[in-house]
């Protein structure tokens, strides 16, 4: 069917750019929300809102395209336990991500909006910003054990 080399490296490079994004806009966004600057906020949730479409979108859609061709590939069963694990907690990391995508939309409004009016953040920005870092934490722990998972193979 395909070459599953050329897939392993596209889910490998996809699965790169899935983490590596995740942790850029994460660091970006904390940091430019911890110092403060409404000016430097807005600019950030911009680039962060931006990187999730650019690159974390089409890296979420390639994971399972590419994972379901090594699996025909190379002989695997839908039902090997390592297999399920890595997809329940692929999902769950989804459960995460598609919140902090609605949390990143609207921190970037509110933000826009106050430096318009010229006014502070109000606490509801504040609340969606500890949601959105919240919810980082348990997805980014999800992606290293599926990381793990992919490179062991554990037979459980």
């Amino acid at each position: 069917m395909f070459d599953p080399t050329f897939l392993k490296w596209i889910h490998i490079i996809s699965s790169t750019v899935l983490f590596g994004t995740g942790l850029g806009t994460a660091f970006h966004g904390l940091a430019t929300n911890i110092r403060g600057d409404l000016r430097g906020i807005v600019a950030g949730n911009k680039n962060v809102v931006l990187a999730d479409w650019i690159f974390t979108t089409p890296a979420v859609i390639i994971q399972p395209a590419t994972g379901v061709g090594l699996m025909l590939e190379e002989g695997w069963p839908f039902d090997t336990h390592w297999i399920l694990a890595s997809v329940a907690l692929y999902i769950f990391v989804g459960a995460c991500w598609l919140p902090v995508v609605w949390l990143q939309v609207r921190m970037a409004r509110i933000a826009e909006e106050c430096l318009a009016a010229g006014q502070s953040l109000p606490p509801q920005y504040k609340r969606y910003f500890w949601w959105w870092f919240a919810l980082g934490w348990p997805a980014f722990i999800s992606m290293l054990v599926i990381f793990w998972l992919m490179v062991a193979k554990p037979d459980f």
